[in-house]
């Protein structure tokens, strides 16, 4: 299986409305997806998101000029090359192999994971709750208001982007209206201490509801994280942005999380990603993955919660949830799947067992011109 040729198609989406968390706000959507084609015709689609220029110009110049004429099989070797030039991009040539080669045996992925444990994977709303408006918290609890409609019983909201006094108000305001029919966690972005952690401790006490504090400050305080895990009453969270296996496993070990998120976007490759995921079990940790940008990431990440073995065994087949971002993002559809009730039953076909919206690149497509801004 000779690689002939690689498609790239780099896509963005100006928001009409921007949107954001303690990190800044978002004006714009982007997505950067590639088919690797081999000389028998078999297809794999592959994606990663960095800034459309910088990946554009990587493979173009580079990484396909490199793959062209190798073999498709060869996977961990090609992916192991391109990471050294571009981590990102290694994941998503890792994806198009991985697809060409289920497709090449006949099998769904998961079968070439070792199978499905459950074809059903509880999922959570995502929001970016912050607006620059007056009345955000309104725009925010609307949302909210919406997902539960939707059929969420989970949603992660955004805390650290405002004042403590004025992120407390917002989320008192959902506790007062959804306390009984939501789940919720709270996802800082790294903003806090360990003393405006402690601000929030009563209010944590007193909601029975929390399903966990997201990285409440950098990831590499380390010994932060202990302290203020053996101190909090309810789980903390965090990962998304760690590259490497041996990055969760230091967080493991040092008993610093509660529960690991990964994000397969941001590792070295799915092969990569799914170490991580078992490393994590190996300690007894949960693993809730973090896929907020894109639709076939978070199909694999899907896959891969899919065939990993539950963290419990006190109260059935339990497996923890895959983020879902209900945000404005026309790339969140590349994927022709929804939620049931908070639930995404998992496609079985051949490879990855459901098609690519190719309408959606091309009416998204690049036009090669400046959007940072």
């Amino acid at each position: 299986m000779i690689i002939e040729r690689i498609e790239t198609y780099p896509c963005l989406h100006r928001l009409r409305e921007p949107y954001g968390d303690a990190n800044g706000y978002k004006k714009y959507r982007s997505c950067y997806m590639i088919k690797i084609v081999t000389c028998s015709g078999l297809e794999g689609w592959g994606e990663c998101i960095d800034w459309l220029p910088t990946l554009e110009v990587g493979f173009r110049k580079r990484i396909i000029p490199y793959l062209i004429g190798k073999q498709a099989t060869k996977r961990n070797k090609l992916v192991t090359v391109v990471k050294k030039w571009h981590q990102r991009a290694a994941t998503a040539v890792s994806m198009a192999l991985m697809e060409i080669l289920s497709k090449s045996g006949g099998l769904p992925i998961c079968d070439l994971y070792g199978g499905m444990w459950r074809d059903t994977i509880p999922v959570y709303a995502s929001l970016q709750s912050y607006r620059d408006t007056p009345y955000w918290e309104q725009q925010s609890c609307k949302q909210v208001e919406q997902a539960l409609l939707d059929g969420f019983r989970m949603a992660k909201i955004k805390i650290g982007g405002r004042t403590i006094k004025e992120d407390q108000a917002h989320v008192k305001l959902l506790m007062a209206k959804l306390d009984s029919q939501m789940s919720f966690a709270l996802d800082a972005n790294q903003s806090y201490d360990v003393a405006s952690v402690g601000a929030w401790q009563q209010l944590f006490s007193e909601w029975r509801n929390l399903l966990w504090l997201e990285e409440p400050m950098p990831m590499d305080r380390l010994h932060d994280y202990v302290l203020l895990r053996s101190k909090l009453s309810i789980p903390l969270a965090g990962g998304e942005n760690l590259l490497h296996v041996r990055d969760f496993h230091n967080l493991c070990q040092l008993g610093a999380i509660d529960i690991a998120q990964p994000d397969p976007m941001h590792e070295d490759g799915i092969d990569g990603y799914r170490h991580t995921l078992s490393t994590v079990r190996s300690f007894g940790y949960r693993v809730s993955p973090h896929v907020f940008d894109g639709a076939l990431t978070r199909l694999y990440a899907l896959f891969a919660q899919a065939c990993l073995p539950s963290w419990s065994k006190m109260t059935g087949d339990e497996i923890e949830p895959v983020e879902w971002d209900i945000m404005e993002n026309p790339f969140a559809k590349l994927i022709p799947l929804s939620p049931h009730q908070g639930m995404v039953t998992l496609p079985k076909g051949v490879g990855l067992g459901i098609e690519i919206d190719t309408d959606i690149l091309a009416h998204y497509s690049w036009d090669g011109s400046i959007y940072q801004a």
